[in-house]
């Protein structure tokens, strides 16, 4: 691209939607693949007798997989202690995680009530997951360098421009209608990171907003999807694919990229969601046959919750007194359905076959 300098801020990048062809036949016939893998995990999940069951579980595997794009790293085990245990047991990086995954509920509050994603939501969403005052960038000198130290871009810089290009974004999001709904998410994906509006959360307040309009373009109802987990699969074509977009026009490229993304994270969620449903029959009627006093649909649902359980789960759930619920819990370890762990003086019971299928690559 003859304007494009790495070393300058990129204030002249172009308006959305771009002036170029972009359903050809290579991409169309992509569509219509990604759309039929969107359209079965949707589906499946509808069809769910609690389609809400699976959520926490499914957004914290989000939540890690995007957190860990950036180089911030836990623990599946950490994470999931880290929301059931009274005691703090997280470190900075499971707190970072769980802040992008409050940041993600927020964004979908707020689609409930107004299906529109505008700059302010942006920022609501960045401010959520750094859990500080953040707003957009003022302070001139932002450059992205590779492993190296080598700049590769310098994004538009000066408040006026930052927030103009926003609101061209903001309205190619909420009004254009002209191009399928899956590459207008790969477009406004691609221009949210090139404009680079935050000094920090950027890559993750992006990838909550391919979440979230999933949702409002009604292309995934419950969007119980782990995008995050194929980009860390395949960064470095991430990277370059964004990069060429950039540098040489190389939207196709970028846009069969994204489009992939999509297939292969509904068919991989529809996958893990099969085996969750399969191992929550299983468990159900064994521990129907094996400890009837024990068994109730209420208590299945808070075991498949989230991996992790304690005693006040079950008696919030209305299952019973401290001593009966222990008493439940007792008899589930002693028959190999849960492992306690102690932390600090409380103890967690962990659904180790539910945890295994969620750390299923």
């Amino acid at each position: 691209m003859s304007d494009f300098d790495r070393n300058n801020p990129f204030n002249d990048l172009p308006l959305l939607p771009p002036k170029f062809e972009l359903e050809n036949k290579k991409v169309l016939l992509k569509i219509i693949s990604a759309s039929r893998a969107l359209a079965q995990l949707n589906g499946a999940l509808i069809n769910l007798p609690n389609p809400r069951l699976f959520l926490d579980a499914i957004h914290l595997q989000e939540a890690k997989a995007s957190s860990e794009i950036e180089n911030i790293i836990t623990t599946n085990d950490d994470l999931y202690k880290s929301i059931v245990a009274d005691k703090n047991v997280g470190n900075a990086a499971t707190k970072e995680v769980l802040s992008y995954k409050e940041a993600l509920w927020l964004g979908l509050e707020r689609l409930e009530k107004k299906p529109f994603i505008s700059t302010n939501l942006c920022i609501e969403i960045v401010q959520c997951i750094k859990q500080n005052t953040a707003g957009i960038r003022v302070i001139p000198g932002t450059t992205l360098s590779n492993t190296t130290g080598d700049i590769i871009y310098t994004p538009p810089s000066g408040e006026d421009t930052i927030r103009a290009k926003l609101a061209n974004l903001e309205k190619f999001i909420n009004e254009d209608e002209s191009l399928d709904p899956l590459i207008k998410m790969a477009l406004m994906h691609y221009q949210f990171e090139a404009i680079h509006p935050f000094p920090d959360g950027n890559g993750r307040t992006g990838r909550i907003l391919l979440l979230l309009y999933l949702k409002m373009s009604k292309l995934l109802d419950i969007p119980a999807i782990y995008l995050s987990e194929y980009i860390i699969h395949n960064k470095a074509d991430y990277y370059i694919s964004l990069r060429n977009v950039t540098e040489n026009n190389a939207w196709e490229e970028y846009v069969l990229y994204m489009l992939d993304m999509v297939e292969v994270t509904a068919m991989n969620g529809l996958k893990r969601l099969e085996q969750i449903i399969s191992l929550m029959y299983t468990m159900s009627e064994k521990i129907k046959m094996e400890l009837p006093k024990v068994y109730s649909k209420d208590l299945i649902e808070v075991l498949f919750k989230l991996p992790y359980t304690k005693r006040q789960f079950l008696i919030d759930a209305g299952l019973g007194s401290p001593k009966t619920v222990g008493n439940y819990l007792h008899d589930l370890e002693e028959n190999k359905y849960l492992k306690s762990v102690k932390i600090g003086k409380e103890k967690l019971y962990l659904n180790y076959q539910l945890m295994k299928i969620l750390e299923t690559k």
